[in-house]
């Protein structure tokens, strides 16, 4: 084997190099000594690249180099007048792309890539760079639909590359704590997890805006923003955040925090993929009788139940449910009304119910986790409400740069918390309550010229084959329809 396939089957630059020297049996004075303490020698460092640079991008890429200690030769966004500039300035000498096709097939040299585009483009980003044996991190959700999170997941084990989702509470040490209480079985039998975020905190549940192309800003590359996306006029407000609540583009509530807050049960009890899901969606009537009907965008508020098999970990069946739009559980008698439920303001949260007692926490993102045990016998045992994080988002980029280095399936990438082999069959369950929502608002026209709404039924899951199995037009959303040049 060649030298350059070895390191493109995995075999590390810096692996090659460190054999090399062993091989040749020459003495190599320690790094440490010709750069001091904390010195990493250039073939050493990960080399890396942003495929969107601003907004979370810039914390992403910022994070992944580990105050200097790895190397950022390139920067992709579609614009670099607006917060990606931050990353410009973190990274003065990286190459700045707005096409991170053209980036990956120019700058041979990149090992690893951060991608912390919207949504809709995480899928095809993520696949072209592990095409080309890059190692990837995507921010969560880790892709727009439930096909791309299973096509990206086997992706990965074929080409070995090293994955990791973005969502960074996976890597927050106090949910060892959580764990430790499931395991131990001091709340008893689990049966039901509640779930709810305040969520969306953006414009949601409406008409999408008028196109209108005078206000573009001057910088924006519009074409690649909208990606996979079907080709339109720029419509004002959806770069560079309140994308979100649009189909074409986002994946709502449960796309921005259902990676944090579905994480904590999903990891803890084991879960698998759901066998059901069911939901209703919150109206809004501009008019006497008759709710709006936008079926392109994400409704104001919604409410998901999903079902999941028994488990070693949960021992029995679970019901799940999430609610988003500021709805939430009532407050369980075990927790004094005093105290918050789930996080600060009880405006996110988790219940995990057992026979015995519950356990609450916070959204596990980058928010103090606030673990708390409630039993039924008045015995309760809380962790910290505020967390002394030694490092940025509990490490999480850095534990993906480390274990990226060690190669896959490597003792580091197997304690990554966060690989896609966890991360998207998560992804998948989060996304069960998209593909439940969609359905909810299909509707035909009936004999007597009426809209009927004939999706709105539990739904059927067949997850290893990623199939509604008892309503074929569901179907549609477990994938999207890609614009040319674009597909997956």
């Amino acid at each position: 084997m060649k030298e350059k396939d070895k390191i493109k089957s995995g075999f590390s630059r810096r692996k090659f190099i460190k054999n090399s020297a062993i091989a040749s049996s020459v003495f190599i004075v320690p790094r440490h000594v010709l750069g001091g303490v904390g010195f990493t020698a250039p073939s050493d460092q990960l080399v890396l690249a942003a495929i969107g640079a601003g907004g979370k991008g810039t914390s992403d890429i910022l994070n992944a180099s580990v105050k200097g200690r790895e190397k950022v030769i390139a920067l992709c966004d579609v614009d670099f007048s607006g917060s990606a500039k931050r990353s410009v300035e973190n990274f003065p000498t990286a190459k700045l792309y707005s096409d991170f096709r053209e980036m990956l097939e120019k700058e041979k040299d990149i090992d690893a890539v951060t991608i912390s585009t919207p949504d809709h483009v995480h899928g095809p980003a993520a696949k072209f760079a592990m095409d080309r044996n890059k190692h990837v991190y995507v921010q969560k959700p880790m892709t727009h639909n439930i096909r791309e999170a299973r096509m990206l997941t086997e992706l990965a084990r074929t080409k070995k590359v090293v994955t990791q989702m973005g969502n960074q509470g996976g890597s927050n040490p106090l949910l060892d704590m959580v764990q430790k209480w499931v395991d131990s079985d001091v709340i008893g039998k689990i049966s039901k997890v509640q779930i709810w975020t305040n969520r969306p905190v953006w414009p949601q549940g409406f008409a999408m805006p008028a196109p209108d192309e005078s206000q573009k800003p001057k910088d924006l590359n519009w074409d690649l923003w909208l990606g996979p996306a079907k080709q339109m006029p720029y419509t004002p407000n959806l770069h560079p955040f309140s994308w979100r609540g649009w189909w074409d583009y986002g994946t709502g509530a449960l796309g921005d925090v259902g990676c944090h807050l579905i994480d904590i049960p999903f990891r803890t009890l084991g879960l698998k993929y759901p066998t059901d899901a069911e939901c209703s969606v919150g109206s809004v009537y501009s008019q006497m009788w008759n709710a709006d009907y936008h079926p392109e965008g994400c409704p104001p508020s919604s409410f998901i139940t999903l079902h999941f098999a028994a488990t070693s970990k949960s021992k029995s069946n679970i019901e799940m449910t999430w609610s988003d739009g500021g709805i939430r559980p009532s407050h369980p008698e075990i927790i004094p009304a005093s105290n918050d439920i789930g996080g600060k303001n009880s405006q996110n949260g988790v219940l995990i119910i057992g026979e015995k007692g519950l356990i609450s926490t916070n959204i596990n993102d980058s928010s103090p986790l606030m673990p708390k045990l409630y039993l039924n016998d008045g015995t309760t045992d809380f962790g910290p409400e505020v967390e002394d994080q030694s490092e940025p988002e509990y490490g999480h980029q850095r534990k993906w740069v480390d274990a990226c280095k060690a190669g896959f399936n490597s003792k580091e990438h197997k304690e990554l918390t966060s690989s896609f082999d966890y991360a998207g069959p998560m992804t998948e369950t989060v996304l069960m309550g998209n593909l439940a929502i969609r359905s909810y608002m299909l509707r035909k026209e009936n004999e007597a010229g009426r809209m009927d709404f004939y999706a709105r039924k539990k739904l059927l899951w067949d997850g290893e084959n990623m199939r509604i199995t008892n309503l074929e037009e569901a179907n549609q959303f477990v994938g999207r329809t890609y614009r040319a040049g674009w597909e997956m």
